[in-house]
């Protein structure tokens, strides 16, 4: 049986893709330390509003100088070719290259994590100090890649309990050449697992699930909506390694009991960690757990400094999305201590809800509606966190922070509970700014109004 830095040392240098060869070879070795599911989602299947992309691999990729000397290549490290790129062959001037040659934002010694999972698109990647020198006015391009039918594959490790509602962890295992994002996660989960095994029969079921980020839970609820009414808690495990205070970032619910029972374990397993609100310290799947129409209250627990500016807010540590994401970011002690906690935070789970059965959240009560035609209930025809980008909304965070806020935070009210004007309140925006996400949405058919509400929550 390996140990947590074993695996990492066996597989962080891994080609792991989104849908790749060297995902699969990844989970199937993790699935040799404990039993494990496997389930496998062929390209082009819906998954609520997302559909599964092909399988993509890059047989070669370099960029050369005209006579012949080799500046980037693949063979040397997995990020110097964004992730699902298109094959390119062929020589360009030095303006064309620049257009689709990417370097990190922060790290000017780093080559890029990128990855352009639906736009169709070629690109290589590099440090900052590479890309500065070039001067030639043209340069030989190669990226030998192909798009086939393929698998998006999720590992789901099952601890049965007393009862079968259950409490899902989660991690994803996708991210080349990458440790700390999210390979600590992914094998603390593991390792708490193991332990779990080992232990007594808990009162409540407990569900690992391994997958490619947001896709693979989205795929993985999708194909399994029947058991989200049983899912009463979670716990999304990211960037575990590094060395910065444990954070726990709050569920959209905090006055939930999870939220209630986590946040008041960790104060007493660990003083000097902190609580954030939700989508205040990191983002990922956790997302999914939460979105309308799901509605599983998962909180998520990394280790991120506390962020000083808004800036910072999606760097949350050194070498992020980056060829510094290495061994050396990590200890096994801080694994260790990750494992620890969460194992104290599921033991407090698991005796607070034996003791006390969860409560099923009441719909709230009726808004009288005003004489806005527009300011009625919200109600979603969608579930889970939409696919943006697939329908033309998209606001990327990197042109503008507040805008892809703003957006996301709106659409996870969509619920059926709330109007227009509701949304505003709770947010501090004006109407006419929730208005015009609103409207996207109902051009989209994504949602509708109603006079009454129309609450999507299965847990009700």
């Amino acid at each position: 049986m390996a140990d947590m830095l074993q695996l990492i040392d066996e597989l962080w240098f891994l080609k792991r893709d989104l849908i790749s060869d060297d995902y699969d070879h990844a989970l199937a070795r993790l699935a040799e330390e404990v039993p494990m599911q496997i389930h496998a989602v062929p390209s082009g299947t819906q998954a609520w509003t997302w559909t599964v992309p092909q399988k993509w691999t890059c047989h070669a990729a370099h960029l050369e100088t005209l006579d012949g000397r080799r500046l980037i290549d693949y063979a040397e490290h997995p990020l110097h070719v964004v992730s699902y790129s298109l094959p390119f062959e062929g020589v360009v001037n030095r303006a064309e290259l620049l257009a689709h040659l990417h370097v990190h934002p922060h790290l000017p010694d780093a080559i890029p994590y990128v990855f352009k999972y639906y736009q169709r698109d070629w690109g290589l990647c590099c440090t900052q100090a590479l890309r500065d020198s070039l001067a030639d006015d043209r340069y030989r391009v190669l990226i030998h890649s192909e798009f086939t039918p393929g698998e998006l594959q999720i590992g789901e490790v099952l601890v049965p309990g007393q009862v079968e509602d259950c409490f899902v962890l989660a991690a994803h295992l996708d991210h080349p050449a990458m440790v700390n994002d999210d390979l600590t996660g992914v094998v603390v989960g593991l390792d708490v697992m193991r332990a779990l095994m080992a232990g007594p029969k808990p009162h409540y079921s407990y569900r690992l699930l391994l997958s490619p980020e947001t896709l693979g839970s989205v795929a993985y609820l999708s194909r399994h909506e029947h058991l989200i009414p049983r899912m009463c808690g979670g716990l999304f495990l990211e960037m575990l390694g590094n060395d910065a205070p444990h954070a726990l970032q709050a569920s959209f619910q905090p006055q939930s009991h999870t939220d209630r029972t986590l946040v008041s374990a960790l104060h007493e397993l660990e003083p000097s960690a902190y609580v954030g609100p939700y989508r205040t310290i990191i983002d990922n799947d956790e997302r999914q757990f939460n979105a309308p129409g799901v509605r599983v209250p998962m909180l998520s627990l990394s280790r991120v400094e506390r962020p000083e500016t808004p800036e910072t807010r999606f760097y949350p540590y050194p070498g992020y999305h980056s060829s510094q994401d290495t061994p050396a970011l990590v200890s096994r002690e801080r694994l260790e201590a990750s494992r620890d906690l969460v194992l104290g935070l599921l033991r407090a789970f698991d005796q607070a809800h034996a003791q006390v059965p969860p409560t099923t959240p009441s719909a709230p009560s009726p808004l009288p509606l005003d004489g806005d035609e527009r300011d009625r209930y919200i109600v979603n025809h969608f579930k889970g966190e939409v696919f943006a980008s697939g329908y033309g909304i998209w606001v990327d965070y990197r042109d503008s922070e507040a805008g892809h806020k703003q957006l996301f935070q709106i659409m996870e009210r969509c619920d059926g509970t709330r109007t227009p004007s509701a949304i505003a309140a709770e947010l501090d925006l004006s109407f006419d700014a929730v208005w015009a996400v609103v409207a996207q949405l109902l051009e989209k058919k994504l949602v509708s109004l109603s006079a009454v509400p129309q609450p999507s929550d299965p847990h009700h």
